[in-house]
């Protein structure tokens, strides 16, 4: 038992990147793991279209996975997390500005971080909690403790989305690992069956880097049954176990 730790379950899970959308793909991507890539995008066909006509394709990923790893269960606290959120709109916003033409407040509004768990809300006319957050590199773990907070607090269910895409052209100078588009939900529940185990210290990495994003590690890590996972990000030691 560690200091700093988190124990839950997972009782249902769904993911989505271009050209992954089946559970065999992903066992495939699990074992073998390649860049996502291409242009499909989800069809998020759960959402009335006046809404889903508002989000761009990280809102679609996430939308997609939030629904599918939710059904029709409602009342339940979610957690968004995105390293970058809507960059893409943000840019645009800001080339607006440089060009001195007046900003679209929709835009605005769907820019912001929190804006597909606020589109998964009204669509679902639901109002349960939600929270949107970013953390870096760690971005995921400290979504995952989020969460973990929400069902120590009394929630017997948290939904938690991750998801991210590549930066636009005028940033991708700042990138520091090859990012690709995708989504993936978890519906986490106290620890119970096959629980999870998040730990971490303070420890600076001593290695480079790995150039897949972080968050898909640990999918994969879930994905192929592995026992462990050490990741280093943010100035801390992160291991993922899965119980046996």
């Amino acid at each position: 038992m560690f200091e700093n730790e988190v124990v839950f379950s997972i009782a249902r899970h769904a993911a989505w990147a271009p050209g992954v959308t089946s559970p065999e793909r992903w066992e495939a991507w699990a074992r073998e793991p390649w860049p996502f890539a291409g242009t499909d995008e989800p069809k998020v066909a759960a959402m009335p279209a006046m809404l889903r006509r508002r989000a761009g394709l990280l809102g679609r990923m996430a939308l997609e996975v939030a629904y599918e790893c939710l059904g029709q269960r409602t009342d339940v606290p979610t957690v968004f997390c995105s390293r970058h959120g809507e960059v893409g709109r943000a840019v645009g916003l800001l080339d607006d500005l440089a060009r001195g033409e007046p900003l679209s407040p929709t835009a605005f509004g769907l820019a912001v971080h929190n804006a597909s768990a606020g589109l998964f809300s009204i669509a679902r006319a639901d109002r349960a909690n939600h929270v949107a957050l970013a953390a870096g590199p760690a971005t995921l773990e400290h979504a995952v403790i989020e969460a973990c907070g929400l069902l120590a607090d009394g929630a017997d269910m948290v939904l938690l989305v991750a998801c991210d895409a590549p930066l636009p052209d005028v940033l991708a100078g700042f990138e520091d690992c090859d990012e690709q588009p995708y989504a993936f939900a978890w519906a986490m529940v106290p620890a119970g069956a096959q629980p999870v185990r998040l730990s971490w210290r303070a420890e600076q990495a001593s290695a480079a880097a790995p150039r897949r994003p972080g968050a898909l590690d640990v999918l994969r890590f879930l994905l192929a049954h592995a026992p462990e996972l050490v990741r280093h990000a943010a100035d801390r030691r992160w291991t993922w176990c899965r119980d046996a």
